[in-house]
Order: C-alpha cells, then structure tokens, then sequence
C-alpha cells in the first residue's frame, strides 16, 4: 500500500495533502515527507472548536423557551420538534462520516460544515431580531396568542436545516481531524494528541458553562435578539480561525468506507448461502484464509457467533484467487478475517440498541426538566432568577465532577479489588448507567409531585404566560435529578464511547462513533413519540392531559414513571444481552466472555494499538 505526501505551494506557503490507507505507512516512509505541525495548529483548531461550541450550543441551551415564548408554541409541539431536531442532528453524522471517508476528506468536511452551522445560526438569529419572521408576542392574554405563519416556521426550519447538515459533519470529523496534526510513531506526537483530546474536553465544558449561564441569561432577561446574535457572531470567529489555519494542517485524503467490506460480507453470504460450511467447526482450507499485509486492523480469531456469515469465505471451483491470496471479485468471495469483523459489528448491535431507551429518560432532563424550573421558584433574590434553562448545567457538572473522582479514586480502588485493568468491565460501567437513568427518573417523579401540590396549596405570586402557577418549591430540588443524569451519563454514554472503540475493528472506530449518536438520534425519536402517544391517551380524561400545558394541570410525575418503567425493562434487557456478548478477540475457547461478572479484556484489547 502507499502512502503519498503531496505538497503544493500556496501563496508562497507549504500545503500538506497526506494519502493515508493505515497507520503503518508512518513506518514505511521517513516522516520528513510529512510535515506535521502539531501544537503549531492546535491554536486554530482548538480556537475552532471553543467558538464553534459556543455557538451551536449558545443556541441550542435555550431553544426550548424559544419556541415557546417567542415562536407561541405549545409544549408538546416544541418538545416534539426539537427532539426530532435532536435526533435528525445525531443521524446526520452517519451520512457525514461516510462523505468524509468515501468523498471528501475531514478538511473539506468541516470547512464546508461549520461554514453551513454559520448560516443555521444566523437565520435563526434572524428570526428573533426581524419582527416579521416571528409571530406577535402573547402577552398575559392566551385567547390572543398568534402562531407562526408558514413562512415564518419555513425560515425558522430552513436555519434548523443548515445546523443539522453542520453538525452531520463536525461532530465524526472534529476530533480525528485534530488527531491527524500530530505524528503517531514520535513520543512528542503522542503526548500532544493527548494534550489535545484533554483541551477538546476542557473546551466542551467551558463552551457548556458559559452557553448554559451568561448567554441564556442574555437570552432570557435582555433580548433574544442580542442572546441568539452573540453565539451566531462566535460561529463566524470559529470559520475565521478555521480557515486561517489553512496552509498548516495536514490533510489526510479519503480512503473509502469499511462499510464497502460490511456491505461485501452480506451480499456474498447471501449468494452463498445454499452452501453448507465444514462440520468440524473451525476454519479450513475451504474457507479464504487472507489478511492484507498493509492492514490495521488485528487479526481476529475464530468465533462460533453468527456463522452463516461465514458462508461469503467458501471458496467454490468458480472463485478466482489473486496470486498474492486475495479474492479476485470481492463481491463473489470474502474471507474470514472480513467475516471476523462483520461478527464484530453485528455482536455490538443488540448492546447498542439498549442505548435507546435510556437516552428516554435522559432526554427528559433537557425538556420536561426545563417546564418544571419554569413552574418553580427560581429566585436568588427578590429582583435575580436564574433562567430556567440554565440549570441544566447540573447536568453537566455531574458529569465533569464524578469522571475525575472516577478516574484518580474509584477505579484504582476498584482495580486491586477485582484485578481488572478499568477496575471494572465497560459492560458492568454501561450497566450502572442505566440503573442511573432509572433512579433519575424516579427521583424526577417525586420532586414533580411535591412542585406541584406546592402549587396548588402554596403558590407564590405571579402567574407563567400561557401555564399557570407558579410553585413555592425553589428550582433548587430539581439539582438532584439533573445531578443523577450526569452521573448516568458519565458511566453510560462515555462507558459506550470507549466500548465502541475497543470492539470495533480498527478501520471502524469511527463508524463506532456515529453508531454513539445514532443511538441518541433514535432516542430522541422514541422519545418523541412517546411524548405524542401519552399525551393522545390522556388528554381526553377526566382529570386532563398528563403532560397539560400548564404542568399543575397534568401528571407530569405519571409519565416519569412510565420512562422509569420503560428503563427497568431496558435493563432487563441489557443484563440478558450482556451475558451472551462474547468480547473482540476472545476466540472459542474463552467460555467465560459472555459472564458480566467475568469479562476481561486480552491485553491488546486494554491497550488498543492505534
């Protein structure tokens, strides 16, 4: 395989477009021919990346209560759009990752990406500063509340577009594209990838803190206009220094999909799937036994899982073999190392799928966790409330502070306990995470309960435009159930990340990635529709709607309950797949890796060879 370094003059400066098919090529050609610039790029694409989160999120945290208070929407409708906007959002990643490495490249990607996230957030910036694009304001009398006109919901749908399109390309690219600037084979090159995934989180967090504080209080309590202009400003920085940094990175070219050698497996495996495989169970000489030597990827052994598939490495007396071993016509054969890791793909699905139901009750906390603080005393002081949407920063602080604890007390702990490398296994991390979910869901029950009968025994004066009452109980007991979600979200959702990345081939780690939002993106879907389903079933009873309009009126703690119940099956679910899940690279004869209590990673699989 080779590996080509081209260098083009661009305005009397160095250009570096690197053609890589794997990482082994840094071994076979002088990194001379490279000119990697590492930290010397870091300041425009760190500087990228803060001013990119702080714009998309800076419009993001708040556009619930936009919806709302500016667009006159009804809860349930603005729940349903913006965990379909959710949900589009994560799916795009899979149709950017796949441009990216069939196409385009990551380079090309995310200029074209977070040039296209600018103009999202500049029409819906639009909306709120142009009187015309948005719908009169209610006032205190709901009879004369307007809705958007078609045109207005159009433009305000057209700026939601073009942040779906930019976020399908930033979110699988942004951080292999920063990995690509430093050279993988230099301890120098190591350390400052590292460093740079340690500022990528640190730039995450800072862009949520501020998003979630000074700029939904912009937002809330000065103009609309102004908050959603300061994050749509911000994205035009984050094209500046993005592409200011033009003539320094190193551009890796696309190689092609792996999903090319997926789509392969199953095609071949059906043509043949009238053949009948060897009776002794184990790899033979009819079976194509090849592994390219310019591959990435480890070589797999045999596993009994999923063994129609290896019908597509038969090899028939119509099968041509390349005289290096190879199949001639990919598409008529395949062989088993391809097989091995089609099984990879497969044998996390089911682990996957339990994803769904949790980011159910993790959803909640970014919507109906909103309407609670709404409806709740949020005073500091008699003339300062905090915004309603800010408080779903304790979310993420229970995330920032448990993974620290996490990582430096627990987990050495838990390591001389169990003798495991993590401590414990990922599968066992996952677990606790949806256990999490649960009991966040069930706290949120109860706070919801007490927040309401305080609102109807003990209200505090003022009424919420178009709700109701507004409950005696401070804002303040919503913490809890915003804390549990994070915690549940840093053993769940980085559990997840790390267990993609571990048990998928090599050349699939960042199709790992997009299966990770893909999972939120059908969450969000579910979520969606269980929203419209309860409120349908409800609406028409005696007492009113579960999920009323104004939540004094409703059952908002019902139908946490529901989700609580929900998870609790997810969790059944989860332990039943989590025992037949037999671990990448664990061959036959390990017949304890599908035990939760006993699963182990090889030492390759703790230290992945990147």
């Amino acid at each position: 395989m080779v590996m080509e370094s081209n260098h083009h003059q661009v305005n009397g400066k160095q250009e570096h477009e690197v053609d890589l098919k794997d990482n082994n090529d840094y071994e076979k050609k002088p990194n001379s021919e490279i000119k990697y610039m590492g930290i010397k790029a870091m300041p425009f694409i760190i500087g990228n990346e803060t001013f990119e989160k702080l714009g998309s999120l800076g419009t993001l945290s708040n556009l619930l209560i936009y919806l709302t208070t500016v667009f006159n929407m009804k809860t349930i409708t603005a729940t349903t759009i913006i965990n379909i906007f959710n949900g589009t959002t994560n799916f795009g990643t899979l149709i950017g990752a796949y441009l990216s490495d069939m196409y385009f490249g990551r380079f090309k990607t995310l200029g074209f990406a977070t040039s296209t996230t600018f103009f999202g957030l500049l029409v819906i910036a639009l909306t709120a500063a142009v009187k015309k694009l948005h719908p009169p304001h209610c006032g205190a009398n709901e009879a004369t509340c307007i809705g958007p006109t078609g045109w207005q919901m159009g433009f305000l749908l057209l700026g939601f577009a073009l942040m779906i399109i930019g976020a399908g390309g930033i979110r699988p690219c942004n951080l292999a594209f920063g990995a690509d600037q430093f050279n993988p084979n230099t301890e120098s090159g190591k350390r400052g990838s590292t460093s740079f995934f340690n500022w990528y989180i640190f730039t995450f967090t800072f862009a949520q803190m501020i998003s979630l504080t000074l700029i939904v209080y912009v937002q809330s309590d000065v103009s609309w206009a102004i908050g959603l202009g300061i994050p749509a400003g911000l994205m035009f920085l984050a094209c500046v220094l993005y592409f200011a940094g033009n003539n320094i990175y190193v551009k890796v070219k696309p190689t092609g999909s792996p999903m090319t050698s997926v789509a392969q497996v199953l095609v071949v495996a059906i043509k043949k799937r009238r053949l009948t495989l060897p009776e002794d169970h184990q790899p033979s000489s009819s079976l194509l036994d090849y592994i390219p030597p310019d591959t990435i990827n480890a070589k797999l052994p045999h596993t009994q899982q999923f063994r129609f598939l290896e019908k597509a490495a038969i090899v028939t007396p119509n099968d041509r073999i390349n005289p290096d071993g190879s199949a001639a016509d990919p598409w008529n054969l395949s062989s088993i190392q391809q097989v091995e890791e089609v099984k990879c793909l497969v044998r996390v699905i089911p682990i996957w799928a339990s994803a769904f139901l949790y980011y159910v009750a993790i959803v909640q906390q970014q919507t109906y966790a909103v309407f609670q603080a709404v409806q709740s005393d949020r005073h500091l002081t008699s003339k300062f409330q905090i915004p309603a949407a800010s408080y779903v920063v304790f979310q993420m602080l229970g995330l920032t502070i448990w993974i620290p604890l996490y990582d430096r007390i627990v987990v050495p702990f838990l390591r001389k306990a169990t003798n495991k490398e993590g401590g414990i296994t990922l599968l066992q991390r996952m677990g606790g995470g949806i256990a999490l979910s649960i009991l966040t869901s069930i706290v949120s029950a109860v706070v919801e309960e007490k927040r309401r009968h305080l609102a109807l025994t003990k209200p505090i004066p003022g009424m919420v435009t178009r709700r109701g009452a507004i409950s005696s109980m401070s804002a303040t007991w919503l913490v809890p159930q915003l804390f549990l979600s994070g915690l549940a979200e840093a053993f769940m959702a980085v559990g997840q990340i790390e267990f993609y990345y571990k048990q998928f081939p090599e050349n699939m780690r960042c199709i790992g990635g997009s299966l990770f939002y893909l999972g939120m993106a059908i969450g969000s879907y579910i979520s969606s529709f269980l929203v419209s389903v309860v409120h349908r079933a409800t609406e028409k009873g005696s007492r009113g709607g579960w999920l009323s309009e104004d939540l004094n009126k409703g059952k908002l703690d019902y139908f946490y309950f529901v989700v609580a119940g929900l998870g609790t099956l997810n969790f059944v679910y989860f332990l039943l797949v989590s025992n037949w899940y037999k671990y990448k690279g664990c061959g036959d004869g390990d017949h304890n890796a599908g035990e939760i209590g006993n699963l182990e990673f090889t030492q390759t699989e703790i230290k992945p060879n990147v």
